[in-house]
C-alpha cells in the first residue's frame, strides 16, 4: 500500500504573524517557518500504519518554495520513505483552487492508494483543499476525522460532529483528513535525520504536470493593518456599576 502525505510548511504559530502589506500574502518572513503540526499528526497515523505492514510505502508531498525541502526533510527523518517536492515560481500565492488542482496532478503523477492530509493549516485554516483535491480525483473524502483504520481495500472512520460521532468508510484510493484527535508525532530519532539525508527526493515543475498554467482567481483587491487593541472601559462600582454594564451591552448589542 502507498500513502501519501500532504504536509506544508507554516509560520511558527508560537511567534508573531504578519501580512506582507504590499502583496497581500503572509509574510513568511517574519517567523520561523515549520512543518505544520496538524500535517505531522497525517504522518504519524501513516508511519503507524507503515510499523504495523512492512510492506507500506509513505511518500511525503508538499508545494512550495525552495524552503520547503526543509519540511520534507523532518517528514523524511520521522520516517517517511521518499518525498516529492511541487516546485515552480508561477506558483507563488497560488489561491485554494490552483493549489488544489497543482496537487491532484502529482497525485496523479506519482500514484497511491490513500492520501492523508490535515483538516486545515494553520495559516490559511481554509480547510477546503483536501476536498477540492478529492473533487478533482473524483474520489470519496473521509474529512475531519478523529480516528480511521485502513485495512482489506477500505477505509473506516470516525467523525465527530455537533450532535455525536458519524461513522464514515470508502473503499480504496481515498483521502483522509485527520484532526487534532490523532496522536501527536514521533520525535526524529539520530538513525532518522542521518538516513533521511539518503533518502530521495523528487522534484516537480508545474511543465512536468497535466495542469493548466493558468494564474491563480482569487485576487487580493487591498489590505490594511489591524489597528491596535483600545484599552477596555473600566467600571468602578459605586452602586450603578450594573445599570452601567446593561447599557454598555444594550448599546454594542451584546444582548
Amino acid at each position: 500500500m502507498k500513502i501519501v502525505v500532504l504536509v506544508k510548511q507554516v509560520p511558527d504559530t508560537a511567534e508573531e504573524r504578519k501580512l506582507d502589506l504590499a502583496t497581500g500574502q503572509l509574510g513568511r518572513e517574519s517567523a520561523d517557518n515549520v512543518i505544520d503540526e496538524i500535517n505531522e499528526r497525517a504522518l504519524e497515523s501513516a508511519l503507524r500504519i507503515k510499523d504495523a505492514n512492512k510492506g507500506t510505502e509513505v511518500v511525503a508531498m508538499t508545494m512550495g518554495p525552495d524552503e520547503a525541502s526543509q519540511a520534507l526533510r523532518k517528514a523524511l527523518s520521522m520516517g517517511a520513505d521518499s518525498a516529492v517536492h511541487i516546485l515552480d515560481d508561477s506558483l507563488e500565492g497560488a489561491d485554494t483552487g490552483r493549489t488544489a488542482a497543482t496537487l491532484a496532478a502529482a497525485l496523479r503523477s506519482t500514484g497511491f492508494d490513500v492520501v492523508l492530509a490535515g483538516n486545515e493549516s494553520t495559516d490559511g485554516r481554509a480547510g477546503v483543499v483536501p476536498a477540492m483535491v478529492a473533487e478533482h480525483l473524483q474520489l470519496p473524502l473521509l474529512g475531519s476525522l478523529i480516528s480511521a483504520e485502513i485495512a482489506d481495500g477500505a477505509v473506516s472512520g470516525v467523525r465527530q460532529g455537533d450532535g455525536g460521532t458519524l461513522n464514515v468508510h470508502a473503499g480504496l484510493p481515498a483521502i483522509l483528513t485527520v484532526t487534532e484527535r490523532f496522536p501527536e508525532a514521533r520525535f526524529p530519532n539520530f538513525k532518522g535525520i542521518l538516513t533521511a539525508k539518503r533518502k530521495p527526493v523528487a522534484t516537480l515543475s508545474v511543465s512536468a504536470l497535466e495542469v493548466p498554467a493558468s494564474a491563480s482567481r482569487t485576487v487580493v483587491v487591498s489590505t490594511v493593518e489591524r489597528p491596535p487593541r483600545a484599552a477596555g472601559r473600566k467600571l468602578i462600582d459605586d452602586g450603578t456599576a450594573a445599570n452601567e454594564l446593561a447599557e454598555f451591552l444594550v448599546v454594542n448589542r451584546l444582548v
